[in-house]
This record gives structure tokens, C-alpha cells and sequence, in this order.
């Protein structure tokens, strides 16, 4: 298996391990800190046991800055942005390296930030885009209390281009 598919897998078991947790109530996650905390040690566990050769090193930073070379990032309007989890698996001997951008989004019914929130994770997806520079792949994972940002059967018509909900699509320019 190539670095590629060992992070795409790192990510996904990381992902099924914290929501089992999450629902399991093992553990809380009452903001988007205390979600990036939970995942980030989750895949630190998971990326080190992905270290087969001792020249294989799992690396993981939270809030990694980065700095475009050229063009801005929609949700700083600035060169400079920071990825809320990034990791890398890289040999160290060959040089090969993959890297992830993993954005989160936490939304609490009681903050009623409802339909900004929704604007934001268009903003995070922009800039996993622009990531590509730096990243092989990027996630974004959305956690909330709210019933609205799944059930809801339609947005109004001024915030209907900002549904993120599965099955949905976003046309360039609407």
C-alpha cells in the first residue's frame, strides 16, 4: 500500500473511530477545538502505527500556517491561512511524502449562527481547494447539534446555493 492510500485510510478510520466514540459518549465534543483535539490524537495513534520502516516518520501539526505564493484565501482575504489539522507520512530516506489538510467545523443549535454557518463551510472549502499546493488531500468534516443542517427540506431562496447536505451540488457562480 502507497503513502496515498495509507493516509486516505488513516483518515477514514480516524473518522469512524471518532464518531463511534462521539455517539458511544465516550467522549464530548461540545466546540470545534475540543473536535480537533479528539481527532487530531486519534490520528496520531493511527499514524504512527501506519510507520512500517524505520524511515517512515507520521507527522501531525494543528493550525499549520501557510502562506500562498501567489492569490488569497476567501475566508482570511490574505496570502496566509491555517489548516486546522495537517499531517504528513514521509519517508525520510527517499524523500517521498504525502501530506492532508483536514478542516473542521463544529455548530451548536444554541449559538444561532444558521444560514452564516452554512456560508463558512463554503469558505473552508475554498481554501482546501487552494491547499492543493501544499496537500495531497483534504477533508472537511461538519459536526453539529442542530437538526436544521440535515432535515431541513428546503433553504430560503437567498441562502438555497449553500446547502452542503449529501446528494447536494454547488454551481460555479450562483
Amino acid at each position: 500500500m502507497n503513502h496515498e492510500e495509507r493516509i486516505k485510510q488513516i483518515v477514514e478510520i480516524a473518522y469512524n473511530r471518532l464518531c463511534g466514540k462521539i455517539t458511544g459518549q465516550r467522549i464530548e465534543t461540545s466546540n470545534e477545538a475540543s473536535l480537533q483535539l479528539q481527532l487530531a490524537s486519534i490520528l496520531k495513534t493511527l499514524g504512527e502505527l501506519y510507520e512500517e520502516t524505520p524511515e517512515e516518520r507520521f507527522i501531525i501539526e494543528l493550525e499549520k500556517n501557510v502562506t500562498l505564493s501567489s492569490g488569497t484565501f476567501v475566508k482570511s482575504k490574505s496570502e496566509r491561512a491555517k489548516i486546522d489539522i495537517w499531517f504528513s507520512l514521509e519517508n525520510i530516506k527517499s524523500g517521498e511524502k504525502h501530506s492532508c489538510a483536514i478542516e473542521l467545523r463544529c455548530f451548536k443549535k444554541a449559538y444561532h449562527r444558521e444560514p452564516n454557518n452554512r456560508y463558512d463551510v463554503f469558505k473552508d472549502i475554498h481554501n482546501l481547494e487552494r491547499y492543493g499546493v501544499f496537500v495531497d488531500a483534504g477533508y472537511l468534516l461538519v459536526a453539529t447539534d442542530h437538526p436544521h443542517y440535515i432535515s431541513q427540506k428546503h433553504f430560503s431562496q437567498d441562502t438555497g446555493d449553500f446547502d452542503f447536505r449529501e446528494g447536494r451540488s454547488y454551481s460555479a457562480g450562483t
